[in-house]
């Protein structure tokens, strides 16, 4: 007769031991200074990975965005602008592609790989305002929020600026704490960094100048060497890009002109009103979570029994926090306020397209400022906690990613712009061109919307050529369409077609012209068909 045999006291407090002093030695890692960077970087590592395959899976049944598409591009030339953005992006994505195949997964693996960086700088940052314990609460809450992980799945300008800004903030606290013509060099180089990544992180320079000028210490930091030094630094460091602009006749700033500028007030306010309820709603998953984790730090069981106000209570205390760098915190303070509120009310004002995208940038301090208020008091559980919490949902999103990926294929099953066949168009327009001019297929020409994806997915790796834009990217140029020729693509339901077609007219009036018809099958499963407009311009002889 076979029995079931109970767990034993001594085995139960054997496990309850194995389990707190896992906890101790993860709180230990945090804290130790010859252990926590280590752990960290580890923890970011994972990060990157786990993301990476669970965006493989999410992302199985489309195309990488165009962004990507367009970084990968500009870093086939490393040149010191891209038309639309400084070329920081470009080279990046020029570097690691020398190691990397032209994949989606390699894209999904620098999208994370950026982003993870990013959250080993946040935590750096943090050293310098809290102390370990709520550092590594910080460096988690990020990874927890939706841009470090869901929504950062687009390597592009926006996402790389989550290195770059990070970075420049860091140096700004180095320099403001030590005051010398080092740290002054540093902070220059990192302005400049930033800067020739996108020209929207004027509105965190900005707001780091205002900081210095409004904070308690500003005569000791500016009677200091380190804010001027930093000042010509940044100047000269530029230099080679301000020359590309001026030889590039300012094209970046007349691509934001054109693009962003709204005459139409009540949209602008719909736009603005979407962008802070659309990083609100972002950034209350960490926060909560964080909550949650210190809410769950022992004996909150009991607590919830006897006085539940008291597990939200007891992590609020007044007095003294030698946990707490005030003067550097209230840096922190006063930076993402002025990057949080700035930004909308300026489109307000100047009438700007406000695209949600832009706060992917902004917010990375969010995580830091609150932690960093000293009436917070938080227990070493919590650490634990909020590691398991993102441990737990990170595995349970990449069990369930297949799953995901394939509702949310069935709910958008007409969506052409985001489950368009535009690789396997890329492969059979090589195929044709092949065909009839045995040579490499060197420039395709349309909007960047339809021919970036060429430039990705064709293994001939053509340069873009976007006629008709004043924006060019500098790549390639209209005597390298007429000497190697040229495959056009356009969508038929664009309405910029009709000048397209003219421009083709213009310089190749001989071009074959035919529709060709794309469509996915992913799992069995078939996604939108789409129908595309082909021009095929010989090379010149």
């Amino acid at each position: 007769m076979s029995t079931t045999s109970l767990p034993s006291s001594r085995t139960r407090a054997k496990t309850r031991l194995s389990y707190d002093r896992f906890r101790a030695f993860l709180v230990a890692c945090a804290v130790r200074p010859e252990a926590r960077l280590w752990l960290v970087i580890q923890f970011a590592i994972l990060h990157a990975v786990l993301w990476t395959f669970i965006l493989i899976n999410l992302k199985a049944a489309q195309d990488v965005h165009m962004d990507v598409a367009e970084a990968w591009g500009w870093g086939q030339k490393f040149l010191w602008g891209y038309g639309k953005h400084p070329p920081l992006s470009g080279w990046v994505a020029g570097l690691w592609f020398t190691a990397f195949p032209a994949a989606d997964w390699a894209t999904y693996a620098l999208a994370m790989a950026t982003v993870s960086v990013g959250m080993v700088l946040c935590w750096l940052i943090a050293l310098r305002v809290v102390d370990a314990r709520r550092a590594f609460l910080v460096v988690v809450m990020i990874a927890l929020y939706p841009i470090f992980n869901f929504k950062g799945f687009k390597y592009n300008p926006d996402l790389l600026q989550l290195v770059t800004l990070p970075l420049l903030v860091l140096a700004y606290l180095s320099a403001f704490e030590k005051r010398s013509w080092q740290s002054g060099i540093l902070l220059g180089l990192a302005g400049a960094l930033a800067l020739m990544t996108k020209y929207w992180v004027l509105t965190m320079i900005g707001a780091i100048g205002l900081a210095a000028l409004i904070h308690p210490d500003r005569l000791r930091f500016l009677s200091s060497p380190a804010p001027w030094v930093a000042i010509a630094t940044m100047v000269a460091a530029m230099i080679p890009h301000i020359v590309w602009l001026a030889d590039a006749h300012f094209v970046p700033l007349t691509y934001a002109g054109d693009t962003y500028s709204l005459q139409d007030k009540s949209q602008v306010h719909q736009l603005v009103a979407g962008y802070v309820l659309h990083n609100f709603a972002l950034l209350a998953l960490p926060v909560a979570l964080a909550a949650l984790a210190m809410a769950l730090v022992p004996p909150w069981v009991k607590l919830l029994l006897r006085a539940p106000l008291r597990i939200v209570t007891r992590a609020w205390s007044r007095g003294a926090n030698a946990g707490v760098n005030v003067s550097q915190a209230l840096n922190v303070w006063i930076i993402q306020l002025i990057v949080a509120f700035g930004p909308p009310l300026g489109a307000l004002v100047f009438s700007i397209y406000m695209k949600t995208d832009w706060g992917i940038s902004l917010f990375f301090l969010v995580p830091l400022a609150l932690v960093a208020m000293p009436t917070l008091r938080m227990q070493s559980a919590a650490l634990f906690n909020i590691a398991a919490i993102w441990l737990v949902l990170s595995a349970a999103t990449l069990a369930a990613s297949p799953l995901i990926a394939a509702r949310e294929m069935e709910a958008n099953a007409g969506n052409t712009a985001t489950y368009g066949a535009r690789s396997e168009l890329a492969r059979k327009l090589t195929q044709e061109w092949h065909m009839r001019f045995a040579s490499r297929w060197a420039v395709v020409a349309g909007t960047m919307e339809s021919i970036q994806p060429m430039v990705f997915y064709s293994p001939d790796h053509p340069a873009a050529f976007t006629p008709n834009e004043p924006w060019s990217s500098g790549l390639t140029s209209l005597d390298d369409v007429k000497r190697y020729g040229f495959i056009g693509v356009f969508d038929p339901t664009d309405g910029r077609l009709p000048g397209f077609e003219k421009w083709v007219s213009e310089v190749a009036p001989n071009a074959e012209r035919m529709v060709m018809s794309t469509r996915r099958f992913t799992s069995g499963k078939a996604g939108p068909s789409m129908s595309w407009n082909v021009y095929i311009a010989p090379p010149g002889k």
